[in-house]
């Protein structure tokens, strides 16, 4: 039989929580898909088992197969992530945190089973990015997803001056996230850069008992204060 004729494996694309046993943000059709898989591609194995083991998988967790997709990885390692697929075994994608291939290395494998005809199936769970956007009360018609913004201080203020201007030139949302051991000195950016009148939203903890949202202008954060959010997961969002 040629490869051709082979039958195909499904990718599933499967959310997990933003933050540890945190499962009721997980909906029971995502669990049982991933009671029903032996192949996973995750960032860490470790934390994958961990989770996978939270949800009472059937299966013994040593018999799960595990291949780590990452930072590290290497494009010419990419290829052999797929290979169960092409024996028509169905794997499952996931993320640390949230939704596989947003803000995350897992886009790369998505990408190369879309080349090779393998069918994608998204599923449902939280995102970060969406849950600040929603939460934050400025324009979800037109908005932009910015990733990380430069680790350098001389870099930064002039990317946040950059992306407000776009915000107020296009009325448009924009959408950033930061590595959370320096979401101080992006908050001091943002306060230091941007004009009084600019909308930050600061969304930290997700979905998570600790959850805060909130709203303000530059001015008012620089008068009423500042959380602390140094190493919680948070998103920013800044408008008009």
């Amino acid at each position: 039989m040629s490869t051709m004729d082979k039958k195909l494996g499904k990718l599933f694309l499967i959310p997990t929580p933003l933050g540890e046993e945190n499962n009721v943000s997980i909906p029971k059709y995502v669990i049982d898909t991933v009671h029903k898989l032996d192949h996973f591609i995750v960032e860490r194995a470790k934390t994958a088992r961990h989770w996978i083991k939270s949800t009472q998988h059937p299966k013994p967790l040593p018999t799960l197969m595990m291949q780590e997709l990452n930072e590290h990885t290497q494009t010419k390692e990419l290829n052999a992530l797929l290979q169960p697929l092409r024996e028509g075994h169905d794997v499952g994608l996931l993320s640390e945190a949230g939704c596989p291939g947003v803000a995350d290395p897992g886009a790369a494998v998505v990408a190369l089973a879309h080349r090779e005809g393998i069918e994608v199936l998204p599923l449902v769970g939280p995102s970060s990015i969406l849950l600040a956007l929603m939460g934050s009360g400025m324009n979800g018609q037109h908005f932009s997803f910015r990733g990380y913004l430069s680790a350098k201080r001389e870099e930064v203020g002039k990317q946040l001056k950059q992306i407000e201007q776009q915000a107020i030139r296009e009325q448009s949302t924009q959408v950033f996230i930061e590595t959370p051991y320096r979401n101080q000195q992006m908050l001091e950016a943002l306060l230091t850069h941007l004009q009084g009148e600019t909308k930050v939203c600061i969304a930290v903890d997700l979905s998570l008992s600790t959850q805060m949202i909130k709203t303000l202008s530059v001015a008012q954060w620089k008068k009423q204060g500042t959380p602390n959010l140094h190493k919680r997961p948070t998103v920013f969002v800044i408008g008009r």
